[in-house]
C-alpha cells in the first residue's frame, strides 16, 4: 500500500519509503517535566500513536523514540520553590504523564530517554560543532554559529536576514549574531555538569539531536514529529546542528500536528484557558478524549469545546453499544470471536495512508458500524458477514487505539438470556422486563 505524508520540510505530501526495507525510525518531541501537561501536549501523543500503529499493521517494525526533558530553566525553578531536587519533580511528572499515556491507550514508546543520562555524549557533540566551526564559546556559554547554516529558516519557513534585521539585540549579548543559540549554559544555580567550558547545563535545542545521534545507528531517522510550535526554534535548529556535524537534516519526514483552541480561541496560560490532560482524562474519559483529537486531520486545529466533547461522548457510545452488541449476539450463536476475517478495511486504510486522514478514516467505521446494526436488525442474520464485520471493528479500534471492551458470557450470561427470549417469545413483558433489566446490567443487552 502507498503510503503519502505531509513533509514540513518541502512543504508538500510526498511518498513515505523508509530508509531501511519494513524498518521505520520515528522520534517524537516529548514534554519538559516540570508540571502536569495539559490538553495541547496530547495531541502529538495521539496523532503519532496511530501513525505507529497503522505502520504496524502494514508489517512495518517501528522503533518509536519519545524524550523527557528533565533538566530545564522551568525544572530547576519547580525544584526550587518545591524545596526539593531536579529529579523529584522531573520523576514526579513523568510518572504523571505516563498515566496520562496510559488513561489515552497510547502504546509505550520503544525508548524514552531522559536528557540527564545523555549528559557525556551531548558534551562531546558540542565540542565536535566547535572544532568544526560551526559554535563558539563565550564566558562560559556555547552558541551555535547559524551564519554556517545556509538553509537556515528552511523548515519554518522564513528568510534568517528578515529575522535578523527585526531582531532586538541586547547591549550586554555577548552572541555575534541575535540569531545565535546557545546549546551550553553556564550556570550557577540548580542541576549542573562539569564541561570543557565550566560549570553548566545542556540547551534545549541539542537534545533531541544528540538523542537521535545516540539511539539510531545511522544517526538519521524516517519521522521526526512534534507540535506545529516546535518548527521554529526547536526543529530549525536541530536541523541545523545535525547537518554541522552529520551533514543531514537529521529526519527525511518532519511531521507537525496542529493547534488546539478552547472555545475558538488559542489555550494560552495567559488567557488562563488552559485544559490539563488528567482533568480532561479523569473527567471524559481516554476514548472520548482520543476521539476529539482525531476527529479533525491532525494538520489541522482542534477546537475543545463543550459542543465537540458532547459529540465525541455519543460517537463512543455508539460505537461501544454496538461493538458490544455484536460481541454477545456472536457469543449467543456459539460464534468464536477470533473467527471471520476484516474484510472491510481497504477504504479504511487508504485513508490513513492518505496522510493519516483519521476523519476519513472515522467515517469508514462508521459505514462498518452502519452495516453491523443493519444485519442484527435481519430476522435471519447473516453470522458468518457478522463475524467478518467483527473483525474489521476489531483491526479498525486497534488501529486507532480506543479501548473498547466487550462482555465474555458467562453461563449465568447464558441463562439469563435464554430465559429473556423467552419471556419475550410467551409475551412475559413483567419478566423480560425484569430479566432485560438483569442484562443491561451486565452490557449484554
Amino acid at each position: 500500500m502507498e503510503i503519502t505524508l505531509y513533509n514540513s520540510l518541502i512543504k508538500k505530501r510526498e511518498k513515505f519509503i523508509p530508509l531501511v526495507d519494513k524498518q521505520v525510525s520515528m522520534y517524537v518531541c516529548g514534554p519538559t517535566v516540570y508540571n502536569y501537561i495539559h490538553i495541547g501536549n496530547l495531541r502529538p501523543v495521539v496523532v503519532f500513536d496511530v501513525l505507529r500503529r497503522f505502520l504496524i499493521h502494514l508489517g512495518y517494525d517501528v522503533v518509536f523514540v519519545s524524550n523527557y526533558t528533565d533538566v530545564d530553566d522551568k525544572v530547576i525553578e519547580k525544584a526550587q520553590a518545591d524545596g526539593v531536587s531536579e529529579l523529584e519533580i522531573a520523576d514526579k511528572y513523568i510518572n504523571a504523564y505516563e498515566q496520562n499515556l496510559a488513561d489515552v491507550n497510547a502504546m509505550k514508546p520503544t525508548h524514552s530517554p531522559r536528557v540527564t543520562n545523555y549528559i557525556p555524549e551531548i558534551i562531546s557533540f558540542v565540542e565536535k560543532l566547535i572544532s568544526l566551526g560551526a559554535a563558539y564559546e563565550v564566558e562560559g556559554n556555547v552558541y551555535f554559529r547559524v551564519s554556517k547554516d545556509v538553509r537556515y529558516g528552511e523548515l519554518g519557513n522564513f528568510d534568517p536576514a528578515e529575522l535578523q534585521a527585526g531582531a532586538r539585540i541586547e547591549e550586554d549579548s555577548k552572541k555575534e549574531s541575535p540569531l545565535d543559540f546557545v546549546i551550553w549554559k553556564k550556570t550557577e544555580v540548580g542541576i549542573k555538569w562539569n564541561s570543557p567550558w565550566g560549570l553548566g547545563r545542556p540547551g534545549w535545542h541539542t537534545e533531541c539531536v544528540v538523542m537521535i545521534d545516540s539511539i539510531f545507528p545511522n544517526k538519521y531517522i524516517d519521522i521526526h514529529g512534534g507540535g506545529f510550535d516546535l518548527k521554529f526554534p526547536h526543529h530549525e535548529n536541530e536541523i541545523a546542528q545535525s547537518l554541522a556535524v552529520n551533514n543531514n537534516k537529521l529526519a527525511h519526514f518532519w511531521m507537525h500536528n496542529g493547534f488546539i483552541n478552547i472555545e475558538q480561541e488559542k489555550m494560552s496560560k495567559s488567557l488562563g484557558n488552559v485544559v490539563l490532560a488528567k482533568d480532561a482524562l479523569e473527567k471524559f474519559g481516554g476514548n472520548v478524549v482520543r476521539m476529539l483529537l482525531l476527529s479533525t486531520h491532525y494538520r489541522a486545529p482542534v477546537n475543545f469545546s463543550e459542543e465537540v466533547i458532547e459529540a465525541s461522548q455519543n460517537e463512543i457510545n455508539k460505537i461501544s453499544n454496538t461493538y458490544r452488541q455484536l460481541a454477545v449476539t456472536l457469543q449467543k450463536h456459539s460464534v468464536s470471536l477470533t473467527a471471520g476475517h476484516a474484510r472491510e478495511l481497504d477504504a479504511f486504510l487508504l485513508a490513513l495512508a492518505d496522510d493519516l486522514n483519521t476523519s476519513n478514516a472515522l467515517a469508514e467505521l462508521y459505514r462498518v458500524l452502519k452495516l453491523v446494526n443493519l444485519e442484527l436488525r435481519k430476522r435471519d442474520f447473516n453470522l458468518n458477514e457478522l463475524a467478518n464485520l467483527f473483525q474489521s471493528l476489531t483491526s479498525m479500534l486497534a488501529i486507532l487505539g480506543f479501548k473498547i471492551d466487550y462482555p465474555l458470557l458467562t453461563n449465568e450470561d447464558y441463562d439469563l438470556l435464554k430465559q429473556y427470549e423467552e419471556a419475550r417469545a410467551a409475551k412475559n413483558f413483567a419478566l423480560s422486563d425484569e430479566l432485560r433489566a438483569k442484562l443491561a446490567q451486565r452490557n449484554l443487552i
